[in-house]
């Protein structure tokens, strides 16, 4: 089994995306060190697993880099190595960017672009030292594609995607492989959860629409990540729509900018009156 026994590292660990790679890296027999801000949640799952005993977990702050060096430092100290680092953890914000205030950008930008370059970083160092190891980190279709209305959102996950493409190239001599995760739509909690800035969700909700028909569940998205790794693929799409979407802005991006601009002017006009 390909997965058997490599060590992962896997951020965003307590739900969604993060909650199912870790079960599914650890029933294919990874040593899973799954980690999340949220510590109790995480327990509770890993404990409802039980036998699982090859997954760990521990309490982390993405968006604090001692933390985060300390916990490489004590992976290594423990196993050896880091085979996988998947930076999974992400948060989103709805809203226009004329609505949001500098506190909405910072916070963003500190957990979905910070906390990859921490990890990318700390990790990237101690792979090119031991000359192995793999770098997976998660981006968005909106890393691909500039779908409103969530400026910061897209701003982080454009440059994850650049982020991991530069360290790509750089590492490939060193040993290094490094694969950005592109989803579309998955059905997870992050916009059940997400703040919305001046947009009722109700409305944000029929404005993705489009993209929920074509949703998959965690799991699924999971299954996609690790036969794209496996592979690895230096950007790993994942839904339907999101690869024909990517096909068609790189073949005509205007084309798909203007339909995006339509699909943002129905939903002011539902919100703002104009």
């Amino acid at each position: 089994m390909y997965y058997k026994d490599r060590v992962c590292l896997v951020t965003g660990a307590a739900s969604g995306i993060g909650k199912e790679l870790s079960r599914e890296l650890a029933e294919a027999g990874a040593k899973v060190i799954a980690l999340d801000l949220n510590a109790d949640m995480l327990q509770q799952w890993v404990n409802r697993i039980g036998g699982q005993s090859s997954i760990s977990h521990q309490a982390l702050d993405v968006t604090d880099h001692e933390a985060f060096r300390r916990v490489i430092e004590d992976t290594v100290a423990e196993h050896g190595r880091i085979d996988y680092l998947f930076n999974i953890a992400g948060i989103s914000i709805a809203g226009e960017a004329r609505d949001l205030d500098l506190e909405h950008w910072k916070k963003i930008i500190d957990v979905n672009l910070n906390g990859v370059v921490y990890g990318s970083t700390l990790a990237y160092k101690q792979m090119v030292t031991q000359g192995f190891g793999h770098i997976v980190n998660m981006a968005s279709v909106q890393g691909l594609i500039p779908i409103p209305p969530e400026s910061p959102y897209v701003t982080t996950k454009f440059a994850v995607v650049g982020l991991s493409q530069a360290l790509r190239v750089e590492g490939a001599e060193l040993g290094v492989k490094v694969s950005v995760i592109c989803p579309g739509l998955v059905k997870t909690p992050i916009f059940e959860t997400s703040p919305m800035v001046n947009i009722e969700r109700e409305a944000f909700e029929e404005f993705m629409e489009p993209w929920q028909r074509f949703g998959i569940t965690p799991q699924e998205c999971a299954g996609v990540i690790m036969k794209g790794v496996k592979k690895n693929k230096a950007v790993i799409p994942v839904t339907f729509l999101a690869k024909l979407m990517w096909y068609l802005y790189r073949i005509s991006p205007g084309l798909i900018l203007k339909s995006l601009q339509s699909d943002l002017r129905k939903l002011r006009i539902r919100l703002r009156g104009n």
